[in-house]
């Protein structure tokens, strides 16, 4: 049976590789230090901080007090909103799915004032069936579900991070 299943892999190997598959790997960006410009305390700029930290690439962190100019590119966390919005309800009146909505807006500008990344606003739902009787655990599922988005928020703003390049005419 295992020379069976050896066998099966190593006839996917190629298969997989041909695909243009590729692990994500360590993050470069073309910028040497950031500065983070961004609400106190906001779940999204814990988690940006946390995948910048954890990017494990020599990119300088700048926070404040420190000042923007100390670093080569600002990244600006503009806002972060949260919706819930009752999707259905039961003949009776109660609410029977919600969707749950987390946008924020970010950009990222340079020290000279010139801009790397235009306004841009990133959107994430989900949709979560719900009960009045099982409110307490439906409330758990809801802030798992938007910690789960923040963090699909804070990649998507690495990505982005990743690509962004000089504006032209330098």
């Amino acid at each position: 049976m295992r020379k069976r299943t050896l066998l099966s892999l190593m006839a996917l190997a190629p298969v997989v590789s041909a695909c243009g598959f590729r692990l994500r790997g360590v993050p470069t960006f073309p910028f040497s230090s950031l500065y983070l410009q961004a609400p106190e305390g906001s779940p999204l700029t814990r988690e940006v901080l946390r995948h910048l930290a954890t990017a494990g690439s020599a990119l300088q962190i700048v926070l404040p007090p420190a000042a923007s100019s100390s670093a080569q590119v600002t990244l600006r966390l503009l806002g972060e909103r949260r919706e819930r919005i009752v999707l259905a309800k039961t003949v009776s009146g109660q609410v029977r799915e919600v969707e749950l909505r987390l946008t924020t807006r970010f950009s990222l500008v340079d020290n000279e004032g010139r801009i790397w990344i235009e306004d841009a606003e990133l959107f994430q739902k989900r949709d979560m069936s719900y009960s009045e009787t099982l409110a307490l655990a439906k409330d758990e599922e809801e802030a798992t579900l938007y910690r789960n988005m923040y963090a699909d928020l804070a990649q998507q703003i690495l990505r982005r991070l990743q690509a962004a390049h000089p504006p032209a005419g330098e």
